[in-house]
C-alpha cells in the first residue's frame, strides 16, 4: 500500500491557485458589514468564502509561482489579507456614516441616553442608529450591492494580481475618506437638526417671555415627540439619500480595486 507523494511542485501550485485567492476573498468577508458583523459565525463565514474560491478560481488569472514552505509565500498571504481588509473596510466607512447620523439625531432630540447593545458590532449604540444600520442594510441587500462586491473582488485579481504589492496610495486614498463619514452623516441629519434647532430657539423664547414655566417638564417630552415626528417625516427621502451615499462607496471599492 503506497502513500500519497507530494511534492514541493504540487504543493506550490495548489498554494498559488487555491489558497491565495482564498485569503483575500476571506479577509472581505471577515471584515465587510453585513457578512462581517458577530451575527454570522466565523465558521459559516469561513465555509462561505470557501465555496466563493472555488466558483472564481478557474476563471482567475494565472497565479505566481511561490513555495509553499519559503518566506514568499508567507509575504503573499499577508498581502492577500491587506488588500481584502482594505476592501472591507471601505463599505464599513459607508455604513458607518449612517450610524453617526443615528447618533446625532439621538443627542439632539434628547434621546443619546436610550442605547442598547449593538448586536452586529456587540458595542452599545443609540437606538436610532441601529434602525437606520437594519435600514440601511435591507436597502443594500435589496440592491445587489453585494453582488457589485464580489464582482469588484473577482476583478481585483486581475487588476491587483497577487505578488504585485500594495500601492501606499491605495491607504492614503482610504484615509482621506475617514472625513467623508462625518460630512455623509451631517448630510443625513441635516433637515432633522435644523428643525430641532427651531424647536429649541422656541424653548428658550418661551423661558424668556415666561420664567415661571418649568421648561425641563414641558420642553423635553416635547422635543422628544418632535423629534420623533421629524425623523419620521425625513425617512420619507432616506432613498434619495442613500443612492448617492451607496454608489459613492462603490466607486470607492472600484478605485481601490483599481476597477473599471
Amino acid at each position: 500500500m503506497s502513500l500519497l507523494a507530494l511534492t514541493d511542485t504540487q504543493i506550490s501550485t495548489w498554494v498559488a491557485t487555491f489558497m491565495l485567492p482564498l485569503f483575500r476573498i476571506g479577509a472581505v468577508l471577515m471584515t465587510m458589514p453585513i457578512f462581517g458583523t458577530t451575527l454570522v459565525p466565523r465558521r459559516v463565514r469561513a465555509y462561505f468564502a470557501l465555496a466563493i474560491t472555488v466558483v472564481v478560481v478557474p476563471g482567475l488569472p494565472p497565479m505566481p509561482e511561490v513555495h509553499a514552505l519559503d518566506l514568499s509565500a508567507l509575504l503573499m498571504i499577508a498581502e492577500q489579507v491587506i488588500i481584502g481588509a482594505l476592501l472591507g473596510f471601505s463599505l464599513q466607512l459607508f455604513f458607518q456614516a449612517f450610524v453617526v447620523a443615528g447618533q446625532i439625531i439621538s443627542i439632539q432630540m434628547g434621546m443619546g441616553f436610550a442605547s442598547m447593545v449593538d448586536p452586529t458590532n456587540g458595542v452599545s449604540a443609540a437606538v436610532i442608529g441601529q434602525f437606520l444600520t437594519m435600514l440601511v442594510t435591507l436597502l443594500f441587500l435589496g440592491m445587489n450591492g453585494h453582488l457589485v462586491v464580489f464582482e469588484v473582488l473577482t476583478e481585483s485579481f486581475t487588476t491587483l494580481p497577487v505578488g504585485s504589492g500594495m500601492l501606499v496610495n491605495h491607504f492614503w486614498e482610504l484615509a482621506g475618506k475617514l472625513g467623508w463619514v462625518l460630512g455623509a452623516a451631517m448630510l443625513l441629519v441635516l433637515p432633522a437638526i435644523t428643525a430641532l434647532l427651531v424647536v429649541n430657539i422656541a424653548f428658550g423664547i418661551m423661558t424668556r417671555a415666561a420664567p415661571q414655566l418649568n421648561i425641563f417638564s414641558i420642553g423635553f417630552p416635547l422635543t422628544l415627540v418632535l423629534g420623533m415626528v421629524i425623523f419620521w417625516v425625513t425617512l420619507g427621502d432616506i432613498l434619495n439619500q442613500y443612492q448617492p451615499l451607496a454608489v459613492e462607496a462603490l466607486q470607492l471599492l472600484r478605485s481601490l480595486a483599481q476597477a473599471r
